[in-house]
């Protein structure tokens, strides 16, 4: 599926949504991925943002959570169809898991669960420079002032990672490969970029969106409910 303005491109196309995690720094009794935003767990905001985009949707659930997760599709009616894949100790592992399910000859954008906000144009302009340029990551400048042990640093020249995070099938799954035989949990990968420049690929940056944040803390949940009634 593609929406009317988008680029031809030949291939399949996945999104693999990753939300193995436990969020123990919300502070809640659930993992983050299933509190709710307006009534509707966070989850499912983030499915639902790829499903103009991709032709299969995967997403990467821990294996207690699986259930628990089905019963929550069936309360709030959710009917976007989408396979599910086994989350690891890792987010590596969680990711290396779910790429287990992505054909050879495709795109597959890797996102954070925790990521509802992401707009229609990054997904898109993802999808479009990795088909182009094997690689393609989306960032956004830094805001703020930062320093190391010797004084201010120069902002300019670095960049705040984002997702989706979107390569060439065939490239990422042959880096996660190369690197789980090193260390089958991947610790000090974190994110998916790094592990596919570290194997000798390319990546091309997308202006991303200070919108798209990351929900880990409980003022992250006050402020993507914000801006989703703005």
């Amino acid at each position: 599926m593609v929406t009317k303005d988008s680029y031809f491109c030949p291939v399949k196309k996945y999104a693999l949504i990753v939300a193995g995690g436990k969020g123990e720094r919300m502070g809640a009794e659930l993992p983050k991925q299933f509190l709710p935003i307006a009534g509707k767990p966070v989850l499912m905001y983030t499915i639902d943002a790829f499903r103009p985009h991709c032709d299969e949707l995967i997403v990467v659930l821990p294996e207690t959570r699986l259930e628990f997760w089905g019963q929550l599709c069936v309360k709030h009616d959710f009917k976007t169809q989408h396979k599910m894949a086994i989350g690891g100790s890792t987010r590596f592992r969680s990711v290396y898991n779910g790429l287990k399910l992505v054909e050879e000859k495709s795109l597959v954008a890797i996102h954070d669960g925790m990521r509802p906000l992401v707009t229609q144009d990054i997904i898109e302009r993802c999808y479009k420079l990795a088909w182009e340029d094997e690689g393609a990551i989306a960032a956004v400048a830094l805001k703020d002032s930062i320093r190391d042990g010797r004084g201010n640093v120069d902002r300019t020249l670095f960049k705040l990672v984002q997702t989706p995070q979107t390569f060439q099938s065939r490239l990422i799954k042959d880096a996660y490969e190369f690197y789980y035989r090193i260390d089958e949990n991947g610790a000090f990968f974190t994110d998916d970029a790094s592990v596919f420049e570290g194997a000798g690929n390319n990546v091309t940056m997308v202006e991303g969106s200070y919108r798209n944040i990351k929900i880990t803390t409980p003022e992250d949940l006050l402020i993507a409910e914000a801006i989703l009634h703005n």
